[in-house]
This record gives C-alpha cells, structure tokens and sequence, in this order.
C-alpha cells in the first residue's frame, strides 16, 4: 500500500504541476492561517467558517491546514497524491457550495455576484494529474521509496 501511495516517476511532468499547484494555493491559506496577503488570520477565519457559512469547526481547521501546511507538503513532494486527493475534495466542495451559481467564468468585468468555477477546474485537474503520476523528480515522496526499496 505505502508504495502505492508514494510511488513516483522520475520526470520533471508532476514537479511543475505540483510546485505551480502548492504556489497558488498557500496565498490562500496564509491569508487564513497567518492573516497574509489581507487576510483575517486564523480566529477570523474560523470565525467566518463556523458562524456565518456554518460549517463544522473540523472542517474549517482542516481547510485552513490544508491550504497552507498542505501546500508546503505538496510544494516539496511530500504525500503527494493524499495531498492532491484532499485538494479535489476541497475545489469540488468550494465549486459546489460557492462559486457553481455565478457560472463558469471569473467575475473579470465586476459585473457578476460573485466568481465563477473556471479556476477550480484547473485546481481540480492540476490535482488529479498528481493522484495518478505521483510527485515526479525531486520529491520527498521519491526519496522516501527509493530508501525502502533498497532497505
């Protein structure tokens, strides 16, 4: 099972997805985390979680975690496709519960409720891309099979 969940090539493929994925979505949790980049920290942000969306206090810690610490966990190569598959379950839980009513596209104009979906289709394919290559070169995930393999 391990070598199943760690398993990966050695091309450069699932490097490039995996650092560009991590790099765009730890803005999002420092915001939540850390209060970065205009964001309201991690009291706040729980605060909005459970109080005005409603959502389980478990829930929210484990989005923020997994936005940030995650991030930094996929950046490097590190559990890469349980990370990629909690990341799908996030983008279609954000896509289903706040952005399918406003449509496809970005609200690029201001003209729009709110944002469309068209960035978590990529975050979701992105995702699914790493659940079945892996982490590719330069990953812990590589380093920590080929050190079992060898053992």
């Amino acid at each position: 099972m391990k070598n199943k969940i760690f398993n990966t090539s050695e091309s450069l493929a699932p490097l490039a997805i995996r650092v560009m994925l991590g790099l765009v979505v730890f803005p999002h949790g420092a915001q939540k985390l850390l209060g970065w980049f205009g964001g309201y920290g991690f009291s706040g942000t729980m605060g909005f979680f459970t109080d005005t969306i409603g959502l389980p206090w478990l829930v929210g810690f484990l989005v923020i975690i997994l936005e940030s610490i995650g991030a930094f966990a996929l950046i490097s190569g590190f559990a890469t496709r349980i990370v990629a598959v909690c990341y799908l379950i996030l983008a279609l839980g954000i896509v289903f519960t706040s952005h399918i009513q406003h449509g496809f596209f970005m609200n690029w104009f201001g003209n729009q409720q709110g944002e469309g979906y068209e960035y978590f289709i990529l975050w979701i394919g992105m995702a699914v891309s790493l659940i079945i290559t892996g982490a590719g070169k330069y990953s812990i995930d590589g380093k920590f099979i080929s050190k079992n393999a060898s053992a």
